[in-house]
């Protein structure tokens, strides 16, 4: 009997077995899509870190011997301890240590390091691959939690998808209440009841779970294969094939299924709470326990909106993710929007006005000090070289005696009450700290003509300016000059101490720089040499860095392929002598570009996986209501309320479910914008005019229409039923 039942129900109440059908197609292609997605991305980030830094998980440097190793090895956590050749040196022995349990990984280590009678700093462990794995140092007051965060993000994802399955259950099982009131008043225990509903869920979500889970993975390979698309001209990406893990599957079927039988059983809970004359009274129509008022929406829209807000607050439990999945989705689309649009203003001013027509190739000749390099001349000559630098830095210190601080630092308080420990006093000077760049002699006498000075390769060049911090922002820097420029000559002084130049001629001072891809502290003196008094000086000064730089210029409007081309040819030229590495700046902003691409395209995803949700809790609530809704709706149109009047109320929620998300981000987004920009130093009228307006619109448009396809959908279906039908409710189908 109950078997006929069932099947009679499913097939005469098409509109609630769709809705379930779809609630349950949905929310299992988009759990496991996103168990699968998120799966290979974990997968990606490990095996990078396998890539870039190992596999051992603790690492022990010291004075290592035969004997410390096999007691190391009989270790009863330590799988096996291997030699790290690679690391190993004359004065340390290194060796990697994989343990059966990394979880003890941070107990473990100190145990065996004390054993062996080392310090504490003998052993260090690979963090970031420990991370992957949820392990973290509990002494680390800052551990890396961002997997954490993703999983709790996945969790709150999942339990919306769930909720979406189990609040389209409670739509329609709630509004058989009274049908299995009148069953049990003639018999029926709880039991076959439970049994009942558990085989329609069984029928109605088996298919549908299946093949939600089918679907979801090849979305979810659809999607790495796009990001991959995306991300393969960028540098230092690894190519890592997509991947399933069964128990994937497993927990997706389970949590699915479990929800759908969860959610099946609560009805008959609910049944056997009352008595059968309670069943068959209830009505399964929206009740409130206590009338409000909605004067907002009746001040709008009338009776209309009085009833429809009385309805939202009946159904507020039913549509509650709906609203909050729409709440995140449309607040996370928004500020992950406004936040790019500030990054590519603050891009604007850090990078783009400073280095944007400041470089198009750069080489970087490795451990070669500029005094060595000789290929000068013949880079000079190829073809599309409109300008070419060669220059190295290094750092000096500069004393400056306490008279020569310039009038208007000084009216700011000096030196310390600027830069702060960025500068010291002792015996009445300053020490300044003075990076030095040397640049070749042609490139130097450039760059006198430049700044408007007599040529002259006998001299420094003194960038006199310290930024006035006291009245302006790091965004907004205002300069003030750093020393009196009446100095003939100027002392340099070893980074570290000791040795000095003697005097160094001043062949004048600036506040502009070379066209150079270098960005200097604020609080230095920078000087700029030529390459031929350099070599005069370089051994009282020394070297801190030891790699030369090789800024080219190319022709005006120069294309990506002629600046690849131009780049090929001064890389092969050099690298026939030396160990180098190039990039050009066309690639590099390319790769920016991608890289900002990609990560909308993931964050923007989620935030359209989000709204899915919330947008699937209203379709699945909204093509369900119907049983549930009709008398409600009979009774009104029994005291006069006409369709048009049904239709208005309707409207009128629609409006309420789309523009609450969009009411309450819109404030949260506006001092998201505030906040940022005051963190970041902008001006406020510069931040408003990069906010995406037309986006965030876009996207509010969006979930608009589809709540209101949802209602229409639901709203159409609803109006064909006549009144007297609607009012018996002594009917079982």
């Amino acid at each position: 009997m109950w078997k006929d039942y069932s099947r009679s129900f499913i097939k005469n109440s098409r509109a609630s077995s769709i809705s379930i059908m779809a609630a349950a197609l949905i929310s299992s292609l988009l759990l496991s899509f996103l168990c699968s997605f998120f799966y290979n991305l974990w997968l990606y980030d490990v095996e990078r870190v396998l890539i870039e830094e190992g596999d051992w998980q603790g690492r022990i440097t010291g004075n290592i011997s035969a004997e410390d190793l096999l007691a190391i090895q009989n270790y009863a956590n330590v799988e096996r301890v291997v030699i790290n050749e690679e690391l190993t040196t004359q004065e340390a022995v290194v060796a990697d240590v994989y343990f059966r349990n990394a979880r003890t990984v941070f107990q473990d280590m100190p145990r065996i390091i004390r054993g062996m009678g080392l310090e504490e700093d003998a052993a260090s462990y690979n963090v970031l691959l420990l991370s992957k794995y949820l392990i973290h140092d509990p002494e680390d007051e800052v551990p890396p939690l961002l997997l954490t965060f993703y999983l709790l993000i996945i969790a709150l994802v999942s339990i919306s998808l769930i909720l979406v399955i189990h609040n389209s259950f409670a739509v329609t099982m709630n509004a058989r209440v009274r049908q299995f009131g009148i069953f049990s008043s003639i018999g029926a225990t709880p039991g076959q009841i439970r049994t009942c509903l558990l085989q329609e869920a069984s029928v109605l979500c088996a298919l549908p779970i299946l093949a939600g889970i089918v679907l979801g993975i090849a979305f979810s390979f659809g999607a790495k294969q796009g990001m991959e698309m995306i991300a393969r001209d960028m540098p230092g990406r690894y190519i890592i094939p997509f991947q399933y893990h069964p128990a994937i599957f497993v927990v997706t079927l389970f949590i699915c299924y479990a929800t759908v039988l969860f959610s099946a059983w609560l009805p008959a809970a609910k049944l056997s709470r009352l008595t059968p004359l309670e069943a068959i009274r209830e009505t399964g129509g929206l009740q409130l326990k206590r009338r409000k008022h909605s004067p907002v929406l009746t001040l709008l829209f009338g009776t209309e909106g009085e009833l429809a807000g009385n309805a939202l607050k009946a159904q507020k439990k039913n549509l509650r993710t709906s609203t909050l999945s729409l709440t995140l989705s449309f607040l996370g689309f928004s500020m992950m929007f406004c936040f790019f649009a500030l990054t590519d203003l603050s891009l604007q001013y850090t990078y783009i006005e400073k280095y944007q027509d400041a470089w198009d190739i750069m080489i970087t000749v490795k451990d070669t000090e500029i005094v060595n390099y000789g290929t000068t001349e013949e880079l000079g000559k190829l073809d599309g070289v409109r300008d070419l630098t060669i220059y190295q830095k290094t750092e000096a210190i500069v004393p400056i005696p306490e008279a020569g601080i310039s009038p208007k630092l000084a009216a700011l308080g000096g030196p310390a009450a600027v830069a702060g420990s960025s500068v010291s006093h002792t015996d009445g000077f300053w020490l300044v700290k003075a990076p030095v760049v040397i640049l070749d002699d042609a490139s130097f006498l450039r760059y006198c003509e430049q700044i408007g000075i007599t040529p002259g390769l006998d001299g420094t060049i003194i960038l006199n300016r310290i930024w006035d911090s006291l009245h302006s922002v790091f965004r907004y820097r205002e300069y003030v000059p750093f020393i009196t420029e009446d100095f003939p000559s100027i002392v340099l002084q070893n980074a570290e101490g000791g040795e000095q130049t003697g005097e160094l001629p001043i062949l004048g001072y600036t506040g502009e720089l070379p066209v150079l891809k270098e960005e200097y502290d604020d609080y230095t003196l920078v000087q700029f040499l030529p390459l031929s008094l350099w070599e005069k000086i370089a051994d009282n000064v020394g070297y801190t860095e030891k790699d030369t730089l090789i800024r080219i210029l190319a022709g005006e409007g120069v294309t990506l392929d002629e600046l690849t081309a131009l780049e090929m040819q001064a890389g092969k030229l050099v690298s026939a002598s030396y160990d180098c590495e190039s990039e050009n700046r066309l690639e590099d902003n390319i790769t920016n570009d991608n890289i900002i691409r990609a990560y909308k395209l993931v964050l923007g995803s989620f935030c359209v996986l989000l709204a899915i949700i919330g947008l699937a809790n209203v379709f699945s609530y909204t093509l369900g209501f119907l049983r549930q809704r009709k008398q409600e709706l009979a009774r009104y149109m029994s005291v006069g309320l006409t369709p048009a009047g049904i239709r208005k109320m309707f409207i009128v929620e629609a409006l309420v479910i789309a523009g609450r998300p969009v009411l309450i981000t819109l404030p949260l987004t506006f001092f998201f914008v505030v906040f940022t920009a005051k963190a970041s130093y902008l001006k406020l009228m510069e931040a408003f005019r990069e906010i995406p307006v037309a986006a965030i619109a876009l996207f509010s448009l969006a979930i608009f229409a589809f709540v209101a396809l949802a209602y229409y959908i639901g709203g159409k279906r609803i109006l064909k039923y006549s009144l007297a039908d609607a009012l018996r409710d002594d009917t079982l189908a």
